[in-house]
Order: structure tokens, then sequence, then C-alpha cells
């Protein structure tokens, strides 16, 4: 069994910072590419950085400058540094995770993971 946990999230003031993490854990062979994605209140999921194994990120235009994503292989844990924020980044922050797990046929399988979520609220 694979689970996902972030944390970090909370109350801030525009222009304020927070450092989220997210922490794999269970029975991992590998994990590939890990991401940050963010969904507002009516608002649809959407991409915010990614990282592959080996350290290559992607960001959505609304936060390049501000946000920094990174991730440590050994700990199997990805983080999302956020500055400057800004009262339209009040979102819950989810994690994904490509994980290759050993199945029961003694196959390796490639499988999407997402965490629960963590608030972060902005204030103005």
């Amino acid at each position: 069994q694979v689970r996902l946990v972030e944390s970090g999230g909370g109350l801030v003031q525009a222009g304020g910072s927070l450092r989220l993490s997210c922490a794999a854990s269970g029975s991992i062979f590998s994990i590939n590419d890990m991401g940050w994605y963010r969904q507002a209140p009516g608002k649809q999921r959407e991409l915010v950085a990614l990282i592959s194994r080996g350290g290559s990120t992607n960001y959505a235009d609304s936060v390049k400058g501000r946000f920094t994503i990174s991730r440590d292989n050994a700990k199997n844990t990805v983080y999302l540094q956020i500055n400057s924020l800004k009262p339209e980044d009040t979102a819950v922050y989810y994690c994904n995770a490509n994980i290759r797990v050993r199945a029961n046929s003694g196959r390796y399988v490639g499988t999407s993971y997402w965490g629960p979520g963590t608030q972060v609220t902005v204030s103005s």
C-alpha cells in the first residue's frame, strides 16, 4: 500500500511564504515524476509544478519565479517553496507522484497516486 501525505499548508498574509512537503511511504520500488497541483473553490484542479526523478522542472506560468519545486529521492519527498504569495494562490494543494510498485504477479506496475491535499489560504 502506498500513501502520500502533504504538510505545510496554512493561513498567510499576501507577500508571505510557505513550504509544502509531501512524503510517499509504503511498498515503493521507485518514484518517477512528482508534482504539485492546486484546486481553488469553483475551479478545476490545475498543475502548479512538476519535477522528474533527475530534477528537471516545469512550472505553470502563473507561478514562475515565485514557486520552487524540489525533491529528496532518498526520503521519497517532494517540496514546494512558495514565495510572494497572492490571494489568488488560495487553494487546496495536492501532491501527485508516479510510483512503481511490485504487483502480486511479480511484475512492476506504475500508478499515479494523490495525497489528500493541504489548504493554503492567502489573506490580502
